[in-house]
This record gives structure tokens, C-alpha cells and sequence, in this order.
């Protein structure tokens, strides 16, 4: 997908969903369906894409032997192997901007909708726009 179809026109209409804190400070999203997208998406499909962002970001952040071992190799290296590799991080959070990316693409644009990757929100908030209102 190129830049002009991930940027929202600029006076579009924007709901957030919320980061969830109920089990501390991980990065997830409330699941709760938002009234304003009533009648634009089904719950089922904005639980769905929500619960898929949820779980990506809980992969990225669990810790197993393939992270211990990369940060004991960005040790060893003086942390110069970053130069030359993504982190298991770095692939979780682009796996996470690949089916935002697929989602947009097949479901929520058709339906005059966008996501926005939370990435690029600093992982605060999940928002999104809705493409054929706009507040003045």
C-alpha cells in the first residue's frame, strides 16, 4: 500500500479505543464495540482486528529463549548486531503494521473506515478514522 492510502484526509471524523490497563501495563486495547462505529462495521469484525493487534503486541512483548539469546548476542557484540538484524520486537511491531495494513485493505476502507497503525501513536491509543464524515 503506498503513503496517500495510509494517511486519512485531514478533517476526518476520529474515535479512539483506549489502551486497556485492567492487567497492568501491557500494550492492549480495549475490546469494547465504540457506538460511534455503529452501523459502519460489525462488532464481530472490530473485536476480531482488536483481539489480532492485542495478541501481536503480547507476542512482541513476551520474554523466551529467543530473546534472551539475541540479547545476550547484542551483548557479546556490543550491541553492533542491531546493525544488521531486527529484533524480534521490531518484527512483532511490523507483523502488527502488515495486518493493519491487510485489514484497511480488505475490510474497514471499503466500509469508509481506517485504522491506524498504534505505532505510530507511540502505542497509546488504537484510532480510527471514519472517511466519509468530516467535522468542520
Amino acid at each position: 500500500m503506498d503513503d496517500m492510502n495510509r494517511i486519512p484526509p485531514p478533517h476526518c471524523t476520529k474515535v479512539f479505543v483506549q489502551r486497556d490497563y485492567t492487567d497492568g501495563t501491557i500494550v492492549r486495547f480495549s475490546t469494547k464495540f465504540l457506538p460511534e462505529l455503529e452501523g459502519k462495521i460489525e462488532k464481530s469484525q472490530f473485536e476480531h482486528a482488536v483481539t489480532q493487534i492485542n495478541n501481536i503486541y503480547l507476542e512482541a512483548e513476551s520474554l523466551n529463549s529467543r530473546t534472551y539469546c539475541e540479547s545476550c548476542m547484542a551483548c557479546l557484540t556490543a550491541y553492533l548486531s542491531y546493525l544488521c538484524m531486527d529484533t524480534y520486537y521490531e518484527k512483532c511491531i511490523k507483523k502488527g503494521s502488515r495486518f493493519i495494513e491487510e485489514q484497511n485493505n480488505t475490510i474497514w476502507v471499503p466500509k469508509g473506515l481506517m485504522l491506524i497503525d498504534p505505532a505510530e501513536r507511540g502505542l497509546r491509543i488504537l484510532e480510527i478514522c471514519i472517511l466519509n464524515e468530516s467535522t468542520r
